[in-house]
């Protein structure tokens, strides 16, 4: 199935730091996700994992309990879909830096998103959770450590003053943390090569990165989310990154949760697009380049942020952009197997708005989810705004108190209820 696509493993990502799915939903999407032609899962289960121990506060209150993460390996596995686990290890650590036993561990003391590289305890925090993770993903051939976006690195006043010192670098800063964490998984866990997002090493100079031992430790995650990528630019750097050391690159795109972070439909066409990028990257270096491609589908920007899209919204994209990789092309023989999988009669990859809601796990939620946003919001809105008995005698005042003249109400229920 895979002969016509220069990515050997497509890798579907969960981020489940909003609106987690249910183990019964994960059963019955995985089976769509091989047949889309996905064969594997990145797994971002940030706070839905069961940590114990002096871990357990990271759990969320609805975190998976260790059996249902065993069952979501075992559906994984009916499916033939590999698994690989992602732990944050330096940026994106909010669900961890903003407990009060671990604020201590911030780079910044006021921002929970970065860890202070310079604690031993920082490394210690981090490799506990690797090793707790790991301890029920037995075998996995790699764990993703993260580390995209460290925001404020070298801000806090450990890093001051070791910056101060001579030769001392941003850029070194951010490699030592990265080759600590690293070495902690190829020492405790021998059989797991870690991968890395690749944004924080992009600036980082070719002789300085080739010195670091970094290439030796990690496989690099090219993310680009943009339907304009600039491909030569992107062949470039993973040139770049070949000459410096690091023996297997992988891409990542995204088939929704990155045009916005309030965005309730993906845009189809921008995601299409994305894709078509990244197999003409694919095509235009070496072969067997890029040994995969990840494609991702954040549910927030952030741990503090809105929902962007959900999981069952952003099927339909999901099935085009699969489909897309493994063919080719998007032509109309391809959007004709994307709707026969999703049961949905005409895909329409420019509005987001397809006929008929679809019959695949999930197509009652878009269909809601495409109600409210495209219809039932605007005319909420022109409601409250527009309606002048609204806005004089059921003003935000009013509603916050539950208050209304008895009058008024017969002239707002009519439009209201229509």
């Amino acid at each position: 199935m895979s002969g016509s696509t220069p990515f050997k493993m497509r890798l579907v990502h969960l981020d489940l730091k909003g609106a987690p799915p249910k183990v019964s939903y994960l059963s019955e999407i995985f089976p769509l996700f091989h047949d889309l032609g996905a064969n594997g899962l990145l797994i971002e289960y940030e706070d839905m994992f069961p940590y114990e121990g002096h871990l357990q506060l990271l759990r969320a209150k609805h975190a998976y309990s260790p059996s249902e993460v065993k069952e979501i390996l075992h559906l994984a596995r009916q499916s033939e879909l590999e698994v690989v686990p992602l732990v944050q290890t330096f940026g994106h650590m909010e669900f961890v830096l903003k407990h009060a036993a671990f604020a201590h561990l911030r780079e910044v003391a006021l921002f929970p998103n970065t860890l202070n590289p310079h604690e031993a305890e920082s490394l210690a925090l981090v490799g506990a959770m690797i090793d707790q993770v790991l301890g029920l993903h037995g075998g996995s051939p790699w764990l993703h450590i993260g580390c995209d976006e460290v925001y404020h690195l070298g801000e806090g006043a450990a890093s001051r003053r070791w910056l101060e010192q001579e030769q001392h670098s941003k850029a070194q800063l951010c490699l030592s943390h990265v080759r600590a964490v690293a070495s902690h998984v190829l020492a405790r866990h021998p059989g797991t090569t870690p991968l890395l997002w690749d944004d924080m090493l992009r600036d980082i100079p070719k002789d300085q990165l080739a010195v670091s031992g970094v290439p030796q430790l990690v496989e690099l995650v090219l993310w680009d989310y943009r339907a304009d990528l600039d491909i030569h630019d992107k062949v470039l750097l993973m040139e770049k990154y070949r000459e410096c050391g690091f023996p297997r690159l992988w891409a990542a795109s995204a088939f929704k949760g990155a045009t916005g972070a309030s965005q309730a439909l993906p845009p189809i066409e921008h995601h299409l697009r994305n894709h078509a990028q990244w197999l003409q990257v694919a095509g235009s270096g070496p072969a067997d380049t890029l040994q995969g491609i990840v494609l991702t589908g954040w549910q927030r920007y952030d741990h503090f942020s809105v929902l962007c899209e959900l999981l069952p919204v952003g099927i339909p994209s999901l099935a085009a952009c699969l489909q897309l990789l493994l063919h080719g092309e998007f032509a109309d023989y391809v959007k004709s197997r994307v709707e026969s999988f999703l049961g949905i009669s005409s895909l329409d990859i420019t509005d987001s708005v397809s006929e008929g809601a679809g019959s695949f796990p999930g197509s009652s939620i878009l269909a809601l989810v495409t109600q409210v946003s495209l219809h039932l919001r605007s005319s909420v809105d022109a409601l409250l705004e527009g309606n002048r008995y609204v806005t004089g005698w059921f003003s935000p005042y009013h509603r916050r108190r539950n208050l209304i003249h008895p009058v008024m109400v017969q002239h707002i229920q009519p439009e209201a209820l229509s």
